[in-house]
């Protein structure tokens, strides 16, 4: 099958969560047999064309017209989008699906769709809706009705998690058996070999510190500042714990703001930007791992601290709900709690048997229900389904115009007799 790709972000550039999955999918269906290209953004001076292990990635630049707004620039790289991929159209052949990832890629996937007459599978990570409780303003509007014209040309919709089918098809309206469930996957090798690397763990805590770990963006809806106010509780049961945030975003100067405030700054670490092997030992020498969102479509930072043999604590919502059975595989917290959340992480460092056993259940539940094997399997069936109604939908439309010239060619001929009958009963009677 030839599968084209379209994402706004592809390794090396990593915004948030996509990147990684079009990776990991890409690479996957890559061994399965498929053919797989990518169209994304290019960033810095990463080149224009990769060959990425099997992946053809093709990243293109914007307008060198200045964009106004975040909207406009969007707009004008889809415009690149659409030329690249009408370039290897006319080079390689048509594709036989396009999965386009959330609205940032809309416009570009519906003129291919309409161009070329290639369905369109779209993965929904995450709606405007859903990130701001709500639709506040004109920019929000505008992003929430384009996810919504991205679902409605979609012969499918996959997501990653129950609770985000039920927001999706309540969202949009959506037939509830267009919306597929596929859920996001980790590379299960990926702590293989790695260790605790303790004079890299001194640089953040000292040996008799207890680190409590959040990885992940800056941004609200990761429920951060809950995690920062709930740290007085947890210092006054268990004095010897240091929280440590890792990671970049728009929030990073009110949160350090928020710790000096309260007195804990001394207890709260803040690391920046790690990149992929400085976030393997970290994982490796943190003691708990906590994700306190107040929305999450799915959570694969989840994912990657059970997978490392981490104990997590995460909030009731979204795909960690799902993820995540209370002392079983992990603790649960209820979200924008922060009194709960120091329960949660009180408890694992209270209890050392039932932070081994969360562990070692948590490190199976990743690797039988979240490798990329099955996943990519799980895609590939979606990418079926579509293109078998796509080709049902275009022989219905085939049916009912080889019926309607029937039935033209039919009223034709029924006129024609008519006004042949009406000449010879004129001249008969003349």
């Amino acid at each position: 099958m030839k599968i084209l790709m379209l994402t706004w972000e592809y390794p090396p550039r990593i915004v948030g969560g996509i990147a990684r999955v079009v990776h990991d999918l890409s690479k996957r269906l890559i061994k399965d047999g498929h053919e797989v290209t990518v169209v994304t953004y290019r960033e810095g001076n990463t080149p224009y064309y990769e060959d990425d292990k099997g992946v053809k990635v093709y990243r293109v630049d914007n307008y060198m017209i200045k964009a106004n707004n975040f909207i406009e620039w969007i707009m004008q790289l889809n415009f690149n989008m659409v030329a690249k991929a009408s370039e290897i159209i006319a080079k390689e052949g048509k594709f036989d699906v396009i999965h386009a990832h959330d609205w940032l890629v809309a416009n570009s996937a519906k003129t291919l769709k309409h161009a070329y007459e290639i369905p369109i599978i779209s993965t929904i990570h995450a709606t405007e809706s859903g990130r701001n409780s709500g639709i506040h303003d004109e920019t929000q509007r505008y992003i929430n009705d384009t996810e919504w014209m991205l679902t409605y040309e979609s012969t499918e919709v996959i997501v990653n998690s129950n609770f985000m089918k039920g927001h999706v098809q309540n969202l949009f309206g959506l037939p509830f058996d267009k919306i597929n469930v596929v859920p996001n996957g980790i590379n299960i090798t990926n702590f293989n070999g790695i260790e605790r690397d303790y004079e890299f763990r001194r640089q953040y805590a000292s040996d008799n510190e207890k680190i409590i770990l959040y990885m992940g963006r800056l941004v609200y809806e990761k429920g951060i500042q809950h995690l920062i106010s709930a740290m007085p509780k947890i210092l006054n049961g268990y004095n010897d714990a240091k929280l440590i945030i890792a990671g970049k975003g728009g929030m990073l100067e009110e949160l350090k703001s928020q710790a000096e405030r309260m007195g804990i700054g001394n207890k709260v670490y803040f690391t920046g930007y790690l990149n992929s092997k400085q976030v393997q030992k970290m994982y490796k020498c943190s003691d708990i791992a906590v994700f306190p969102s107040t929305y999450e479509p799915f959570g694969i930072v989840a994912l990657e601290a059970m997978l490392a043999g981490v104990p997590t604590v995460v909030s009731d919502v979204g795909g960690l709900n799902e993820i995540v059975e209370h002392k079983v595989n992990g603790m649960k917290s209820y979200a924008g709690n922060s009194n709960s959340v120091a329960d949660s992480i009180l408890t694992l460092l209270y209890d050392h048997q039932l932070c081994s056993s969360i562990a070692k259940n948590a490190k199976s539940k990743v690797k039988q229900e979240y490798n990329w094997n099955k996943i990519a399997q799980d895609t590939h069936f979606v990418y079926q389904k579509a293109i078998c109604q796509t080709m049902a939908e275009k022989q219905a439309r085939q049916i009912e115009q080889e019926q309607a010239q029937k039935t033209k060619k039919a009223k034709n001929t029924d006129s024609e007799i008519t006004n042949l009958l009406a000449f010879k009963s004129k001249h008969a009677y003349a």
